[in-house]
């Protein structure tokens, strides 16, 4: 065997980027300069008294190494902690002027820069990659009329209609505040106490709850949002991104095995697709419905709980989006990312589905938290294809020059800047006795049923049953039998497979 056939095993993308890194960089590279610009002498030595002497704080190589180490990280997401990114474009292939004048979709082949995360959900940032949990897919359209932010996950559903109980929801998926171990008491306890819970429940516990990596999933907008054309029409709409890589999932042991040996699997493989130019693609469609019908709608279209029956509302394809590009520094471009809901371009506008309310203020709400008041001048948040001109100013962090001499107040004298009224909204009307009403006690079993009886199969139903039921043994009694019975609601036969489920994984525990 020859030396480079024994010693030189071929390398993958991901494992090149220092090599590639090191053959681009001309001579031996440029000196160190500190934060000020001062050149560096030593990064292997402190200031000392005598080589056995005390370290001096006169030496300011040191302290700034320390005091920038120190705060190296910014505060973790409290929710889609650990993820990827990738950059790319979105092409339009199909006309929708008809229905909303956004830029974006103008014109058949407009293309328009995008920035995609994939993440987990509800688990930490040092989390592996192949557990059971809904993946977030969030897409930054960095358009001429500025940013269009399109947050959503691999569902086209969610666990809960009002916001208000979603840091409740969280806390229930995330550690015990005692033991500081994931609770199954908490997590099904939650659960079983909203049932609208039980659609994304299933989906969860389904095949597709551990996608084979980010590129073998769908995406979904999940809400439902409003098109506007240029006639001041109204429709509402649901945002799909569908794989063409294929639906890939792993099993519940693949997932287990990979989690130990290759905790960063789904991160690795999307880098290592695109270093090798095997771009991943989705082909992005609307659903369309309009006011009139939503009215009529046999349960209420803007409930997050619920799909749309694509019989009724067909998939209408828009174009593609692509992903080609790796990013650059995964901190400046993928942890510093910040998505909005609220990021919203005219012909695009939201809808009064409670919890997409709710996201209007807690997205700019966390990003003022984790990245600062300035965190729309980062470079990966800056709408770089308009200029940024209002009223705002200062602030920690401030990169630009601050809008030079403008006025910062309005109205002024000054040829200071003036609102646009061509970017007014559409109107809509509301009425009704201002309270706060539950949303607990809605039909939350007939698309589940519709899940179990016509999207799944034998095989399907009974890993789905397994896996509820395996999940599900570690907690009370009383949960159990709770979680039960809520399942036997979308169907008799499900939760008797659930119980002999958990009557199996208790059997191999003795």
């Amino acid at each position: 065997m020859h030396k480079n056939q024994h010693n030189e095993m071929p390398q993958d993308p991901i494992s090149q980027q220092l090599p590639n890194y090191s053959r681009n960089v001309q001579g031996e590279g440029t000196v160190i300069r500190s934060g000020d610009g001062r050149r560096v002498d030593s990064m292997v030595a402190t200031e000392t008294v005598g080589p056995g002497g005390p370290v001096l704080i006169q030496d300011g190589d040191y302290l700034s190494a320390m005091q920038r180490f120190d705060r190296e990280r910014i505060p973790e997401r409290v929710v889609h902690a650990k993820g990827a990114g990738a950059f790319g474009y979105f092409e339009v292939t199909h006309d929708v002027t008809r229905y909303s004048m956004a830029c974006v979709f103008s014109k058949v082949g407009k293309k328009t820069p995008i920035a995609v995360r994939f993440s987990s959900v509800t688990v930490d940032a040092g989390a592996a990659d192949t557990v059971r949990d809904p993946r977030g897919f969030a897409v930054k359209f960095y358009t001429e009329d500025g940013n269009w932010d399109l947050v959503g996950n691999n569902t086209p559903i969610f666990f809960i209609r009002d916001p208000i109980l979603f840091p409740l929801f969280i806390h229930s998926q995330k550690r015990n505040p005692v033991t500081h171990i994931k609770d199954r008491n908490m997590f099904w306890d939650f659960a079983t106490l909203r049932p609208e819970t039980t659609h994304q429940m299933m989906i969860l516990f389904s095949d597709r709850g551990i996608p084979d990596g980010f590129r073998h999933m769908n995406g979904y907008g999940s809400h439902t949002f409003k098109l506007v054309n240029e006639m001041n029409e109204v429709v509402y709409c649901k945002f799909h991104y569908k794989t063409d890589q294929g639906i890939k999932n792993l099993s519940p042991e693949d997932a287990e095995k990979l989690a130990g040996s290759e905790p960063d699997y789904a991160l690795r493989d999307l880098y290592n697709a695109i270093a090798g130019k095997n771009f991943p693609t989705w082909t992005f469609y609307i659903q369309v419905m309009t006011l009139e019908r939503a009215s009529k709608f046999r349960w209420d279209p803007l409930d997050v709980t619920k799909v749309w029956p694509n019989v009724e509302y067909p998939l209408m394809p828009v174009g593609k989006l692509v992903l080609n590009l790796n990013p650059k520094n995964y901190f400046t471009d993928v942890e510093q990312v910040s998505f909005n809901p609220a990021s919203l371009i005219p012909g695009i506008e939201t809808s009064f589905d409670r919890m997409l309310q709710g996201r209007l203020f807690a997205y700019s709400d966390t990003a003022l938290h984790r990245l600062g008041p300035n965190y729309q001048q980062i470079p990966v948040n800056c709408p770089y294809r308009v200029r940024v001109a209002n009223y705002e100013r200062d602030g920690a962090m401030n990169t630009t020059d601050n809008q030079d001499g403008a006025p910062n107040y309005y109205p002024n004298s000054f040829r200071g800047l003036r609102p646009d009224p061509s970017a007014a909204r559409s109107r809509s009307s509301v009425s009704g006795e201002i309270a706060k009403y539950d949303s607990k006690d809605q039909d939350d079993f007939s698309q589940p049923a519709l899940f179990w009886n016509n999207v799944l199969d034998d095989e399907a139903r009974n890993r789905l049953a397994k896996n509820i039921g395996t999940h599900l043994s570690p907690a009370t009694p009383a949960i159990k039998e709770r979680a039960v019975k809520m399942f036997s609601k979308v169907n008799e036969e499900f939760g008797v497979k659930i119980a002999a489920a958990m009557n199996m994984q208790a059997k191999s525990c003795l």
